[in-house]
C-alpha cells in the first residue's frame, strides 16, 4: 500500500475511473469538480473494446447495458424529411460489441462506482499549483489549501490543470472548424432504434433517441470565435442562430427555436489538443485534457482506457511517478494518435462542406448500405 495522495481535477469520465483504479493500487485519490453535481450534458457515447472490460471490472457493466440506447440504424434524410438511405449503427460505432449510452448516465455510473473509494469535492476548482521535489501545493477557489503527491488533469478540453502546469490554452488547443451542440427534447421518440440525420452544406441536424425520449444534435462548420467560452449560454444561442439562419430543411427551424429557450443546451467547439508531453514534474493529463478529439462517440472509451493505463503504471512503480507517466503516455498515444490524424476525414463525412460533398457522401452511404445488405443476405443463405 503506497498511501500516496493524488488530486484529480474533473469528475466526468476519466476522473472516476482513475480514482477507482488508483484506490485499488493503494493510493488515496481526491477528485475535485467545478460543477455542483455530476454533469449530464453531451450526446450519447460509445463504450467499446477495453473500456467494456474496465466497466466490468468496476462492477457497472450490467447497469451500463440497462441504460444503453436501443439505436441500431442511422437514417439520412433530404430537406423534405424523406429517407435518402439507412445505415446500420455499426457504420459509425467504435467496433464490435459497442454499447451506446448517454454521456451523463455513463458519468453517473462511474461516479457511483468510485465515490466510496475516493474523496469527491463538487462545486470547487483548482486555483494554483506549485510543485517542488516532494509534492504539489494546491489552492482552491473555495476550499482550504492542500498538498498532494501527484496531480492529474482529467478536466477536459478546457483543462484548468493543463493551463496552470503547461501554459495557456491557445498553445495547445486547435480549433478544427466545427462546433457541436445538444439539447434534450423531452418528447417521445417515434422509433427508438433510429437516428434521423439531415445535412445542408456545412450543417448537420440530427434527432437521437435516448431511452424513450429524444436528443437534438447540431454540428456546423465555422471559424474560431475569439474569446470563446464554453460556459457562455447566451453566446452559444447567438452562434447557433446565426449558423442555421438560412437552413430551412426538415425540422431545423423548429429545433433551432427550442435552443433559444432550452436550459439544458450544451455547446462547444470541436478542437484538437496537441501537446508535446502529457506530464510535467508531478502533474500529468488524461482524457481530452491530453488528447481530444473524437467525433463518433469513442472519446469516452479512450478516456476510460487512458485512466486505466495511468493507474496501472502508477501502481506498478508507485515510487517512480516519472517512469509511470512516461510508460502511460507511450502506451496510450499509440491509441489516440491515429484518431487525431483521422479527424478531418471524419469531419468531412459527418458535415460535408458543400452541396456536392453532401451528395457524394450520400451516394457513398447508399453504396455502403447496399453492399452491407448483400453481405447479410449471403451470410444468411450460407
Amino acid at each position: 500500500m503506497t498511501g500516496k495522495t493524488v488530486l484529480i481535477s474533473g469528475a466526468g469520465i476519466a476522473g472516476p475511473v482513475l480514482a477507482h483504479r488508483l484506490a485499488e493500487h493503494g493510493f488515496r485519490p481526491t477528485v475535485v469538480e467545478w460543477a455542483a453535481t455530476p454533469r449530464s450534458s453531451g450526446s450519447p457515447v460509445d463504450v467499446a473494446g477495453p473500456a467494456l472490460e474496465i466497466a466490468e471490472r468496476m462492477g457497472v457493466l450490467p447497469r451500463l447495458r440497462e441504460a444503453a440506447t436501443r439505436v441500431s440504424r442511422l437514417r439520412l434524410l433530404d430537406a423534405a424529411g424523406r429517407p435518402v438511405t439507412t445505415l446500420p449503427a455499426q457504420a459509425l460505432q467504435s467496433g464490435g460489441g459497442s454499447v451506446e449510452i448517454p454521456r451523463g448516465d455513463l458519468a453517473e455510473l462511474l461516479y457511483e462506482a468510485a465515490r466510496d473509494r475516493a474523496e469527491f469535492v463538487f462545486g470547487d476548482s483548482i486555483e494554483t499549483l506549485v510543485q517542488d521535489g516532494d509534492g504539489v501545493d494546491v489552492t482552491f477557489r473555495t476550499g482550504a489549501p492542500r498538498r498532494f503527491d501527484l496531480v492529474v488533469g482529467a478536466d477536459g478540453l478546457h483543462s484548468t490543470v493543463r493551463r496552470l502546469a503547461f501554459g495557456p490554452e491557445t498553445e495547445f488547443v486547435h480549433h478544427i472548424g466545427l462546433y457541436v451542440a445538444t439539447l434534450p427534447l423531452d418528447e417521445p421518440t417515434a422509433d427508438p432504434r433510429t437516428v434521423d440525420l439531415y445535412n445542408a452544406p456545412g450543417r448537420l441536424v440530427a434527432v437521437h433517441p435516448v431511452r424513450g425520449s429524444s436528443l437534438a444534435f447540431f454540428a456546423y462548420r465555422g471559424p474560431a470565435v475569439p474569446d470563446f467560452s464554453p460556459r457562455d449560454l447566451a453566446l452559444h444561442r447567438d452562434l447557433l442562430t446565426a449558423a442555421y439562419a438560412d437552413t430551412a430543411g426538415w425540422r431545423v427551424p423548429e429545433l433551432l427555436d427550442r435552443t433559444r429557450t432550452g436550459a439544458d443546451l450544451w455547446f462547444d467547439a470541436v478542437s484538437q489538443v496537441r501537446i508535446p508531453r502529457w506530464s510535467r514534474g508531478r502533474v500529468t493529463l488524461v482524457g481530452d485534457a491530453a488528447s481530444s478529439v473524437s467525433l463518433f462517440g469513442d472519446g469516452s472509451s479512450l478516456a476510460m482506457t487512458g485512466a486505466h493505463t495511468l493507474a496501472a503504471r502508477l501502481g506498478a512503480t508507485p515510487e517512480d511517478h516519472a517512469a509511470a507517466f512516461a510508460a502511460y503516455e507511450a502506451r496510450h498515444r499509440a491509441l489516440v494518435d491515429p484518431k487525431q490524424r483521422n479527424v478531418h476525414r471524419v469531419a468531412s463525412l459527418l458535415v460535408p462542406a458543400t452541396r456536392g460533398g453532401v451528395a457524394v457522401r450520400n451516394f457513398g452511404a447508399r453504396l455502403w448500405a447496399a453492399g452491407s445488405a448483400l453481405r447479410t443476405s449471403r451470410a444468411v443463405a450460407a
